[in-house]
C-alpha cells in the first residue's frame, strides 16, 4: 500500500488538540500514524519543514458549472483550482445546465467527477425544478443519489409557502435548505449608498437581503426546522441571525471573503470584477461581519467561487455578470485580514473554513487523527505575495484583488491520501 510521510511540519487541529511539530504517516487514503520523529522505508517523504499542515479546507458554496458552462469553468479546472486554493472538499451548486433538479443530473454529476475531480466534491441538488421556485425537487431521491443539501443558488424562493413546505420537507430525511436572501423588487446594480449615487448606478439596499433572513428565519422557528443562509453581506443580517441564535432557532449563514476585506469603495474604478450577489456592501457592514466571525454569529466562510468568461466580464458594469472567482485567493484573504489583524485566531479559521461547514454538510470523517481519511492543506503561514488572478489555474480570471498584498500561502494539498497540489503543480 502507497505510503506518504509528512516531515517536519507544524501541525495544528484544534478540534483534537493538536498544536506541535509532528509528523504525519499516510498509508492508502488514510491517517495512519501521528507522532514525532517517524521512521519508516519505502515512503514518499514530503519536506514540510517551516510549514503548517491543518485539516483540510472545505468550502460549501461553489459553482463548478459542468455540465452546461464549461466555458466559465469544468469540473477539472474548478477542483484543479480548489487544490490550489487548499480545499480538499467543495459542495457545487446546482445552476447547471442542465440544472441539477433530478437524481438522474445528480448521478451524472457525480460520475463527472469521478472521472476528472481532483478533490471531493458535494452535489448540492435543486429545491424547486428549473430553480424556477414552482414546483419542489424529488429531495428525498436526491439525497440518496449523493446530494448533501438543497438551493436554488442564486435565485431567491419568493414564495414563502413553497419555502415552509421545502424546510418541512427535508425534515423527514435530515437534510439542509440553503437559502439565497435576496428580495428581488430591490435590486440594481451594486449597494446602495454615497457611492452608488455618485457612480449614477441603481443601489441594493441592505434590507433586499436582511428582509429575506427574517423570513426564514421566522419559517425556521415556526416549523422548527434548519435552514442555513448563504453569503450574508449586511449588518442587520448579523444582528438578526445573532438574535435568532439566542432564540434557539436552527439556523447557520456563511459569509465570504469578499464581504470580509471588500466594501463598495472597490467599485470607483468600474472594475466589474467587483460585481457580486449579494454586492461589496459599506465599510460598517465589513466591520459586523468580521464581529459576527469573532463571536460566532457566522458559523462558516465560504467562497461562493463563481468563475466567469472573461466576455461575461468586459461589458457594461450594468450588465456584468455576478461573481468572484475565489477559490485560489480565498485562505489568504482571510488570513491576512482576520488572524494576522488580530480579529481571530487561526484555530478559529480552522474551524469556519474545515470543521464548521463539514459538520454542517454531515461529513464527519475529518481532522488530523488516525485512521481519519487523509484530508491536509499545508501552508506557509509567514509568506507574503501578491495575488496574481491571471496566474489563476481556475478559467475564471475575475478576482477584484489582483495586486493585493496577502500572507499565507497554500504550499500543499493531500485529498484522501493523495498529493493532489504542491509547490503551485496540480497532480491530476
Amino acid at each position: 500500500m502507497k505510503q506518504v510521510l509528512i516531515k517536519g511540519g507544524h501541525v495544528i487541529d484544534p478540534q483534537n488538540n493538536i498544536d506541535s511539530n509532528l509528523d504525519i504517516l499516510i498509508s492508502g487514503s488514510y491517517i495512519k500514524e501521528i507522532s514525532p520523529n517517524i521512521k519508516v522505508d519505502n515512503a514518499k517523504v514530503v519536506d514540510a519543514t517551516g510549514l503548517t499542515i491543518i485539516p483540510g479546507l472545505c468550502d460549501m458554496h461553489a459553482h463548478l458549472r459542468e455540465p452546461g458552462y464549461e466555458y466559465k469553468e469544468d469540473i477539472a479546472s474548478g477542483t484543479a483550482a480548489a487544490a490550489m486554493g487548499g480545499f480538499c472538499t467543495v459542495a457545487c451548486m446546482p445552476n447547471t445546465n442542465p440544472v441539477n433538479d433530478s437524481p438522474a443530473v445528480t448521478h451524472s454529476i457525480t460520475a463527472l467527477c469521478e472521472e476528472s475531480a481532483l478533490v471531493n466534491v458535494l452535489p448540492i441538488g435543486a429545491i424547486t425544478m428549473g430553480l424556477e421556485g414552482r414546483m419542489l425537487t424529488e429531495m428525498g431521491m436526491m439525497k440518496d443519489a449523493g446530494c448533501v443539501a438543497f438551493s436554488d443558488d442564486g435565485k431567491p424562493l419568493t414564495n414563502a409557502n413553497m419555502m415552509s413546505l421545502a424546510l418541512e420537507y427535508v425534515k423527514n430525511f435530515d437534510s439542509l435548505i440553503i437559502s439565497h436572501c435576496e428580495e428581488p423588487t430591490l435590486i440594481g446594480d451594486m449597494n446602495e449608498g454615497a457611492i452608488s449615487t455618485k457612480l449614477g448606478f441603481k443601489g441594493i439596499p441592505n434590507s433586499s437581503e436582511s428582509i429575506m433572513v427574517a423570513r426564514d428565519v421566522l419559517l425556521a422557528e415556526e416549523y422548527d426546522a434548519k435552514v442555513h443562509i448563504a453569503h450574508i453581506s449586511t449588518k442587520q443580517s448579523v444582528n438578526i441571525l445573532r438574535e435568532a441564535k439566542k432564540r434557539g432557532v436552527k439556523v447557520t449563514c456563511e459569509t465570504c471573503p469578499h464581504y470580509i476585506v471588500g466594501t463598495d469603495e472597490m467599485v470607483i474604478g468600474y472594475d466589474t470584477n467587483t460585481k457580486v450577489n449579494p454586492p461589496l456592501r459599506s465599510e460598517e457592514d465589513r466591520k459586523a461581519i468580521i464581529t459576527g466571525l469573532a463571536d460566532g454569529t457566522i458559523d462558516v466562510i465560504a467562497t461562493d467561487h463563481a468563475p466567469h468568461h472573461l466576455d461575461d466580464k468586459r461589458v457594461e458594469y450594468a450588465i456584468a455578470a455576478n461573481g468572484i472567482s475565489g477559490f485560489e485567493s480565498a485562505f489568504a484573504l482571510c488570513y491576512t485580514a482576520l488572524v494576522k489583524a488580530g480579529h481571530i485566531t487561526l484555530d478559529k479559521l480552522i474551524e469556519l473554513m474545515s470543521y464548521i461547514p463539514l459538520n454542517i454538510l454531515k461529513q464527519n470523517d475529518h481532522g488530523v487523527k488516525s485512521e481519519t481519511f487523509a484530508n491536509l492543506t499545508i501552508i506557509d503561514l509567514e509568506k507574503q505575495f501578491t495575488i496574481d488572478p491571471s496566474s489563476f489555474v481556475s478559467k475564471g480570471k475575475n478576482n477584484p484583488f489582483g495586486g493585493t498584498e496577502v500572507y499565507g500561502e497554500v504550499r500543499g494539498t493531500i485529498v484522501n491520501g493523495e498529493i493532489k497540489m504542491w509547490d503551485k503543480q496540480v497532480n491530476a
